[in-house]
């Protein structure tokens, strides 16, 4: 699919997402086997729910197949958040990010290197990250893979013991 239709694509489902109360966090088109369109939103605060989901889908569906967007015909629409330990790829997702832990992978002269630590900042084309007691620079443009960490330390949630196996019924 060619960058300018995945373009328009994006700033339709932007526009839908936007009219549910959303925003457009990321989008991909897979080609690999079945053909599948995948949308990510979120909401402020806290996140998008299923509705939000059901209702991009929904609208998205519908102005998709009436402009007929997509050559070739069948395809999956998928719509769901981008998840806990989601894709960091704009700036503004770096933005959103200060104060959270984060994985980069990104160019360091003739090296790539990886830093873990929570965002300080993110400003410019720069994002401060802490790692141990020292403070790391990542260029955006540098940047070749980045995400979120989840930390259940944090969570407030039951603690999980070691995984029970469920008994396993002889015939």
């Amino acid at each position: 699919m060619s960058s300018s239709l995945v373009e328009k694509i994006k700033s339709l489902a932007g526009e839908i997402a936007l009219r549910e109360g959303c925003l457009l966090y990321d989008l991909e088109f897979l080609e690999a086997g079945s053909r599948t369109l995948r949308v990510f939103i979120d909401r402020e605060p806290g996140g998008a729910s299923l509705d939000d989901c059901v209702n991009v889908s929904r609208g998205l569906n519908l102005a998709l197949d009436v402009d007929d967007l997509i050559p070739g015909g069948k395809y999956d629409l998928e719509v769901s958040t981008p998840g806990l330990e989601r894709k960091l790829t704009q700036m503004w997702h770096f933005e959103r990010a200060v104060g959270e832990m984060v994985q980069i992978k990104y160019e360091s002269g003739e090296v790539n290197r990886t830093v873990k630590g929570k965002v300080l900042e993110a400003a410019g084309d720069v994002v401060k990250v802490e790692e141990g007691k020292g403070e790391v620079l990542v260029p955006f443009g540098k940047i070749l893979k980045a995400k979120m960490i989840f930390s259940g330390a944090e969570s407030k949630g039951p603690k999980k013991g070691p995984k029970k196996k469920a008994p396993s019924k002889k015939r």
